[in-house]
């Protein structure tokens, strides 16, 4: 990967919906020298995909909880159930499991906190291998959606 395929990928992550050829102008190639780039970015997997920033208050989603997670057991069969189990809550929109303690980080999004009360009780709490689950409402965005540095 050199400077322009950097260059590229931070137009990119800035407006995802450019077009190839305002791409290409904001990087000085050419349009098929751009075009052969960009699909060498997502063959590589540089590029995952390309999605619309959605605003979670705009949906009624404006409550967010940080969810730490210790689990009572660690081997690999409750390990993957819990990622399964998890990877299936619409609610939760980043999950990532952890050196040390907590085990897992889960970042979910409510209407309100009796919603995720309601979630806590009936979903959270039962999730395999789980021993104690803590929770840390969010106040506020500092920094949120940051492009990688290029």
């Amino acid at each position: 990967m050199d400077a322009v395929d950097r260059k590229m990928l931070a137009a990119l992550q800035e407006n995802g919906r450019l077009s190839l050829t305002d791409l290409a102008d904001r990087v000085s190639l050419s349009l098929s020298s751009c075009h052969r780039r960009l699909r060498e970015l997502e063959r590589v997997g540089a590029i995952k995909g390309y999605r619309a920033v959605v605003d979670a208050a705009q949906l009624g989603l404006g409550f967010e909880v940080l969810v730490f997670v210790t689990m009572r057991q660690e081997d690999r069969r409750t390990l993957q159930a819990f990622d399964t189990a998890v990877s299936r809550i619409p609610h939760v929109v980043q999950a990532q499991r952890l050196f040390g303690d907590p085990d897992y980080l889960l970042r979910v999004v409510t209407a309100d906190l009796e919603s995720y009360q309601r979630l806590y009780m009936e979903t959270l709490a039962e999730l395999p291998g789980v021993q104690r689950l803590n929770s840390t409402i969010v106040m506020e965005q500092v920094v949120d959606q940051r492009p990688l540095p290029a």
